[in-house]
């Protein structure tokens, strides 16, 4: 699909800032559009002199080892989502009067006419769960539709595609939105909002300012977390069209102009005739895997979006049944011995922990990594009647186990200190030993990976693996799912 107005890039000093992923898209889609682009980036490994090399094949000029000089007469800079913005390189660009703006925003300007509308999802956790429910719902209703932002395909190279979209499923993130000020939505939703990546942003008002930004310029429906008056709030704050309007998601019964659960039904007071009156039958709970309340808020977010979009009741009944989370999501591992061993490694802050803890009523948690400043007594306080045993592990463990002594005196906890390649085979035999059929060995770090694993997925697999080890020690012992 041609961007509109393409000629306006011919000719343009860009500085692309950053070489990984979506870095490399909005070079080479600029670059094609005929402008100047100088990419920089301060590593010099490897894998990055060999997608420079790539780049540069392409009439793109790289600098690496070097990301706070401000390239000679750039006119524009494009970040990657992660660079804060006091970083060298924007404050020389604020100084040139040069603008700064994200892969995010490129795209948006890229677009070009008749291009899809876009359905965003922002907030502190469950976004890219939600966006892949949505997508999985627009397909069921035969839309072509793609998810992407935070996840997926670069959001710049679907937006140039030769075969256009019906509409897409936009993961934003706090960084992205802060980056992307012309975006306007048809439809977008904040899912929950608490304290994370306050040392970017500065502080939590900051930080929520960035996520009420997807709310600006709203067409259809601003889709907010009844249970979170935050959310709400950045509702009633924002700029949008005439007629737009505020559609909420609640656990229980739904209000006017709301979507929630009635006797385990999936139900929408919000786009149907006689909203007063009536209500819509959407889709069953058991449709939804797994059925932890989080993943049920996730869904309700992602069929409020939908229907704001058109799609019919049937569509968002067969999305929800088709689709399946991603891995470490609390993913089921194993039975062993009549204990349920439940993977949600993604789970790396206090707020996702607190919803993964709330869909089991017996665990032996294990927990703790880097608490990035992330305090425990509030998460700990709320778990403390569901703890049947603690193992922690990691760095700042020491954190929470100093708000188990507050707030769950009574609980065993067993403080792992070792970070060498067996801890978490050593953290699941322990969590074995204190676990009793029917508890759940929850593994909800609450805390980032970085101090023992690559990034959370790998945590999540040897967890599983572990388990796994654990279920095939003596035979017959566990079933695997």
């Amino acid at each position: 699909m041609p961007a509109p107005n393409s000629t306006a890039w011919t000719g343009k000093h860009i500085t692309v800032a950053g070489l990984g992923v979506s870095g490399v898209s909005a070079a080479r889609a600029l670059a094609g559009l005929g402008a100047l682009v100088t990419v920089v980036d301060g590593g010099d490994s490897e894998a990055l002199r060999e997608r420079a090399a790539a780049l540069r094949a392409e009439g793109v000029t790289v600098r690496l080892g070097d990301a706070t000089t401000l390239p000679e007469g750039t006119g524009l800079v494009v970040t990657s989502p992660g660079w804060k913005p006091d970083s060298p390189l924007f404050t020389a660009a604020a100084g040139a009067g040069v603008d700064v703006v994200g892969d995010v925003e490129i795209a948006w300007r890229l677009r070009g006419e008749g291009a899809a509308p876009w359905l965003a999802v922002t907030g502190t956790n469950g976004k890219t769960t939600t966006v892949q429910m949505l997508a999985a719902i627009l397909e069921a209703a035969g839309l072509r539709t793609a998810a992407v932002g935070n996840i997926g395909t670069p959001i710049i190279d679907v937006v140039l595609s030769d075969e256009p979209y019906d509409v897409l499923a936009v993961e934003l993130s706090s960084y992205q939105l802060h980056w992307a000020p012309s975006v306007r939505a048809h439809s977008a939703a904040v899912l929950n909002l608490a304290p994370d990546h306050l040392d970017w942003h500065g502080s939590m008002q900051a930080y929520a300012a960035d996520k009420g930004h997807i709310y600006e310029g709203n067409q259809v429906a601003c889709v907010y977390n009844a249970s979170d008056a935050r959310t709400e709030h950045l509702v009633r704050e924002a700029d949008v069209e005439e007629g737009c309007r505020a559609i909420g998601f609640t656990l229980g019964p739904p209000g006017l102009s709301m979507l929630g659960v009635v006797d385990g039904i999936l139900v929408d007071r919000a786009f149907v005739a006689d909203r007063q009156k009536n209500a819509q039958e959407l889709a069953e709970v058991s449709d939804i895997k797994p059925a932890a309340p989080h993943n049920i808020a996730n869904a309700l977010a992602a069929a409020a979006l939908a229907r704001a979009f058109g799609v019919q009741p049937a569509a968002v009944r067969d999305g929800l049944r088709a689709f399946r989370p991603d891995a470490h999501r609390i993913a089921h591992v194993a039975d062993v011995d009549g204990v349920a061993y439940v993977d949600d490694s993604k789970a790396t802050n206090t707020h996702a922990a607190q919803a993964s803890l709330a869909a089991y009523d017996s665990i032996v948690w294990i927990a703790g990594g880097l608490a990035k400043g992330a305090t425990f007594d509030d998460l700990v306080a709320r778990s403390a009647k569901r703890l049947r045993g603690v193992v922690l592990i990691g760095a700042d463990r020491a954190l929470i186990a100093q708000a188990l002594a507050r707030h769950a005196p009574d609980v065993p906890v067993v403080d792992l200190d070792r970070t060498d390649t067996g801890a978490m085979a050593a953290a699941v035999q322990e969590a074995a030993r204190l676990a009793g059929p029917g508890d759940t060995v929850l593994m909800a770090p609450a805390c980032a990976s970085m101090d023992m694993f690559v990034n959370y997925n790998k945590r999540g697999e040897a967890f599983a693996e572990a388990v796994r080890a654990l279920a095939g020690s003596e035979p017959g012992r566990g079933t695997d799912e």
